[in-house]
Formats: C-alpha cells, sequence, structure tokens
C-alpha cells in the first residue's frame, strides 16, 4: 500500500541563507524566554536544512561522501546554533544568543550550488522530537574519552550538532544513507573514512531519528565503523526512542543493535517529568493560561476518544504511529487542548492558519504556540457530527463557506502536494493489493487525461480530514471543525490538493448524495470531472492508511479490528465506485 510520501524541496542555498541571516537579525530583538528559544530553535532546524542539502549535493555530484569546503561551512554554523540553542536551554531561556555572522559569511564564500534539496525534518514537523532532548541524552555519553559524532542525514545533521554541543566535541559529520530501505548502505570517500575513523580511542556517536521498521539507517552507520576497525563497544547510539528495530532488522543488524550502548531522546524527559520547572509544557502552558487547576492530562494515541465518545463501541479507527502528541490543560480561564503543530516555521505557519480559520468562525479560539504547541480552546460540551440528524441545508452551507474561504485564502505555492499522476499510482497501487488487478485496470481510464486534469488543479490548504468526527456540533447547533489546521502538511504523499479532494472527502465521510457533491462542486466552481478523478483517489488512499493503521496495531486487536473494518469499508466504496465509472 502506498500511504507515505515526502517530496524534497527545491530551493536556492543563497536565498535560504540570506533568510537564515535575517531571522538571527530579527532575533536579537526578541527578550529573553521561552518564544525567542523557540524562534531560535527555528533557526537552527533552518541551518540543518540547509547544511543538508549542500551535503546531499556534494553527495550527487560525486556518488558518495566526502570533504567539502562549503558542507564543512554549513555544519560549522549549524555546530554554533547548535551551542546556542543548548546554552539557551541551559540558562531557562535567558542566555546570550549567538552571533555567527563570521560562520555565515564563511559560508557565503564558498561556491554555493545554484540548487539543492532540501528535506523536512518529520520529527520535528510531526513526531515532537525535539533537538534539545538529543542534548539531554548526550550527557550520559562517557566523558573520559575523545567523541566524535555522526549525524545521519537528513534530520540526524540537525541532532548531532545538538549532541556535539552538549558534550563539547567537534563539529559533527554527516553521512547518508542510501539503498533498499530495509537494507542502507553507506559511501564513504576514503579521506573522508580516515579522518572519520582516525583514533584509536575515540567513542563514536552516531544519531538520528527512529529506528524504524528494520533500523537499516543506524545499521549501515555500525557497519561502516565496525568494518572500519571500530569495535561496538566504542560505538553509541542516540535514537529518538527506546524500542527495538521493528521486523525488517535484518539479524546481522539486530545483533549490533544488542552490543551497543544506546542513549534514547526522550520527549518526556525533557518537557513533562524534568524536574527543571522552566523546562516543563505545563509551565509554558500556565504562563500563557493562567495556573492549572488541575493536573495536565495526556490524550494522544486515540485517548480524545473517550472525551467524544462515552461509549467505547463508537470510538473511531486511528493510526496508532501518525497521531500527534495531545493534552488537556485545565485552567480558570476553561479547558484548552495543547496539540503539537510542529517546530519553527511549520508550527508557526500551523498557528496562522489556526488563527485565520478561527477569525473566521470555523475553528476553536486560539490561545497561541508553545514550542511546537498550538493552544487551542476544548469546547466540552461539543459532540461528534450526526450528519443523519444535522439540518442538511445548513449543513450544506457551512461546508460551502468553510471549503470556500480554504480555497479562497490559503493558496498553496507549487509542489506542496502530491500531482495527478501520484495520486494515480497511489490509487491503482492500492486498488490492485486491495480489490486486484482487474478492479484497478479500471483507472487506466485516467492516465493519458492525468497532465489535463493537473493543468486544472488550484492547489490549497485543503483540510484532507472530513471525518464526521472531526466536525464538533455545539448545543446550539453551531458547528466548529477540529484537526483544520495541518493535516495537508501531514507525513503522506497527498499534501495540499485542489479544494476537490475536501468535497470527495465530504461525499464520503458526511454521506453526501451525488447531487450535493455537485451543488458543492458548482458553489466552488469547480469541475465534475476532477470530482470523478479524485474520487477513487481519495478512496484508494482511505483503504492504504487503515490497512496500515492496522498492521501497526499487531499488539491491540480491538485496535486493529476498528482500522480493518474501516479499510473494508473503502474497499466496498471504492469498487463501487469503479464499477459505477
Amino acid at each position: 500500500m502506498i500511504v507515505y510520501g515526502d517530496q524534497p524541496r527545491r530551493e536556492a542555498p543563497a536565498a535560504k541563507l540570506a533568510a537564515l541571516a535575517e531571522a538571527l537579525r530579527q532575533l536579537q530583538g526578541l527578550p529573553p524566554g521561552l518564544a525567542r528559544h523557540a524562534a531560535l530553535v527555528g533557526a537552527l532546524i533552518e541551518a540543518g536544512e540547509l547544511a543538508q542539502g549542500l551535503a546531499d549535493a556534494d553527495f550527487a555530484e560525486c556518488g558518495r561522501d566526502a570533504a567539502s569546503p562549503r558542507a564543512d561551512a554549513a555544519m560549522a554554523l549549524l555546530a554554533t546554533l547548535a551551542r546556542g540553542v543548548w546554552d539557551s536551554w541551559k540558562s531557562g531561556f535567558a542566555a546570550p544568543l549567538p552571533l555567527p555572522q563570521e560562520r555565515i559569511r564563511a559560508l557565503e564564500a564558498t561556491a554555493l550550488p545554484s540548487r539543492i534539496e532540501s528535506k523536512r525534518a518529520e520529527g520535528f514537523a510531526f513526531y515532537a522530537l525535539y533537538p534539545e532532548a538529543y542534548a539531554e541524552a548526550a550527557l550520559a555519553l562517557p566523558a573520559k574519552d575523545p567523541l566524535r559524532v555522526i549525524g545521519l542525514r537528513s534530520i540526524g545533521t540537525t541532532l548531532a550538532a545538538m549532541v556535539a554541543a552538549a558534550r563539547g566535541a567537534p563539529v559533527p559529520h554527516t553521512l547518508r544513507p542510501v539503498g533498499h530501505p530495509f537494507q542502507r548502505e553507506v559511501a564513504v570517500e576514503d579521506t573522508l573514512a580516515s579522518t572519520i575513523l582516525a583514533g584509536p580511542c575515540t567513542r563514536y556517536a552516531v544519531v538520528d531519528e527512529g529506528p524504524g521498521l528494520s533500523g537499516s539507517s543506524f545499521g549501515a552507520a555500525m557497519a561502516f565503523l565496525q568494518e572500519g576497525g571500530v569495535p561496538l563497544e566504542r560505538i553509541h547510539l542516540l535514537p529518538g526512542h527506546g524500542g527495538e528495530p521493528g521486523p525488517q532488522a535484518p539479524p546481522r543488524d539486530r545483533a549490533r543493535w544488542a552490543q551497543v550502548a544506546r542513549h534514547p531522546a526522550s520527549f518526556e524527559r525533557l518537557v513533562l517529568d524534568t524536574p527543571r520547572a522552566e523546562h516543563r509544557l505545563e509551565r509554558w502552558a500556565a504562563a500563557l493560561l493562567g495556573p492549572a487547576v488541575q493536573p495536565m492530562e495526556e490524550i494522544s494515541a486515540g485517548a480524545w476518544r473517550a472525551r467524544r465518545f462515552p461509549d467505547a463501541a463508537e470510538w473511531p479507527p486511528i493510526h496508532p504511529f501518525l497521531e500527534r502528541r495531545k493534552f488537556l490543560f485545565h485552567s480558570r480561564s476553561g479547558t484548552w487542548l495543547l496539540k503539537f503543530v510542529g517546530l519553527g516555521a511549520t508550527g508557526e505557519a500551523a498557528t496562522a492558519r489556526a488563527r485565520q480559520l478561527h477569525a473566521a468562525g470555523f475553528t476553536p479560539e486560539v490561545a497561541g504556540l508553545l514550542h511546537g504547541f498550538l493552544a487551542e480552546r476544548w469546547m466540552e460540551q461539543a459532540k461528534p457530527l450526526d450528519p443523519a440528524k444535522a439540518d442538511r441545508a445548513a449543513l450544506l452551507a457551512h461546508i460551502r463557506r468553510y471549503l470556500a474561504l480554504r480555497a479562497r485564502e490559503m493558496p498553496a505555492t507549487a509542489g506542496t502536494g502530491a500531482s495527478a499522476q501520484s495520486l494515480w499510482a497511489m490509487a491503482r497501487t492500492n486498488t490492485a493489493e486491495a480489490l486486484g488487478e482487474t478492479a484497478a485496470a479500471r483507472l487506466e481510464f485516467w492516465e493519458p487525461k492525468l497532465p489535463q486534469l493537473e493543468a486544472g488543479m488550484r492547489r490549497c490548504w485543503t483540510d484532507n480530514r472530513m471525518h464526521r468526527w472531526e466536525w464538533l456540533a455545539l448545543p446550539g447547533g453551531r458547528l466548529l471543525k477540529a484537526d483544520a489546521v495541518d493535516h495537508a502538511a501531514a507525513h503522506d504523499l497527498v499534501g495540499c490538493q485542489d479544494i476537490t479532494w475536501d468535497v470527495a472527502g465530504a461525499v464520503v465521510e458526511l454521506g453526501l448524495t451525488e447531487e450535493e457533491g455537485h451543488g458543492l462542486l458548482a458553489a466552488l466552481g469547480r469541475e465534475a470531472t476532477l470530482l470523478a478523478f479524485l474520487l477513487p483517489c481519495y478512496l484508494a488512499f482511505q483503504l492504504g492508511y487503515h490497512r496500515m493503521a492496522a498492521d501497526a496495531f499487531g499488539w491491540n486487536p480491538i485496535e486493529a479490528g476498528r482500522a480493518r473494518a474501516a479499510a473494508d469499508r473503502y474497499a466496498e466504496r471504492l469498487e463501487t465506485a469503479l464499477i459505477r465509472a
């Protein structure tokens, strides 16, 4: 099944560096505190993307990782910012800001390529992976021997800089694992390999998020070091969690994994259970929302359903790995939802969309952004929408106004969503796997029409989550949309689409009739042909999403059953749609 996707961004490194320099200049005017620290972390993430993009450009030129003046200059700038972030964190956000002008000028003086491909770091955007957590984890590394830090690109670039900052280690090296996702390898030029492997007493810290299904990126780095003469007892892994690699890990990597020291980064230790009050998420919320009147509650991993559905039999399915971290904070001003929406620019953009949607009357009140967590009023009295009991005319009018605002006021830049070709390929693959090749062949009708469909798309920040339980009905009958700010920037292939994608979602999830769906299209000025194409694509995506969710719930048959039942419903609807087409 095809569900995941992450399109790299093509950027001009000179422009990216200039924007970073301007952001650092503006930082100088901010007072000490959490907001300034969060902005500094945002600059760190941008510098990490730049360093990653330059290193990957060098890799593309010579087919392997090699020494590079511009990549070294970018890493030196990143290391300076990482030390500033670490100093800010340790000081309770009061330390002076770093002044990396010399590092910026040194990078400007190198031969920057015209374009690089920078990749969004999923951990910073989706999974509450904080750079500061890696610095905290690095404190457990042995202090008696020299330390060399290796970051695995992409996100390991930034994380390695934080590890080096915490331990006072030299500027890290980065490596790009390549190949099959379950059998990654690294290719390192001899001179760089000799530099990395020099020093018989050196300990090595290998840094990345994960491990995932195979842990093969960590495995590739361990293989490189061990084959270069480094004993496993001198290798330390700094992963994003304390679990083992997934079921696709080869026995050799499992054996290595069991023999090396591991120091996982922990979100819980960083901002939930830390003895440092100024680092606690609850303290950040209290400064914005007023003192807590009862302990903060976590409602991640589907726990929010108990607050909306008293009967567990009515709980909707979830995907355990794609749910954001969520908490309820209770103060005298009411109950507030703290939801992770991303660090740096990602979180700031999500907050801006949340404010825009609230101002238009479609979403709950927004209080602010707390270093990655959006604070939004929790509507305690709201109930999930039951489309069958709603005033039909009022519901359709509300959906029309909501989608019209998104289409009109939230345009997306080119390349921020899957192309028509990519959606078609996903739909064909998922359909073939679920329903067979005969059913999938019916999608061949659309292949010659894909260029025309693509040309007619007007991408915007679509909702991508039109399910009935995402619509909240207030006691007076007013509707609000939950989870409305970031599903077009989720860790899947869909991304920003033509607003017709949300029309397809409304048709499927809210049970709109064909007449109602076409009426909605007409009101939005969109074409029925695009809906006819996107409807099976939507169903095939949801089918794949819920099948993968069911597989991920191997330890929980009840949750797996919910996801599997949803996948079956989408498969049945998809089969009907293909027959009718």
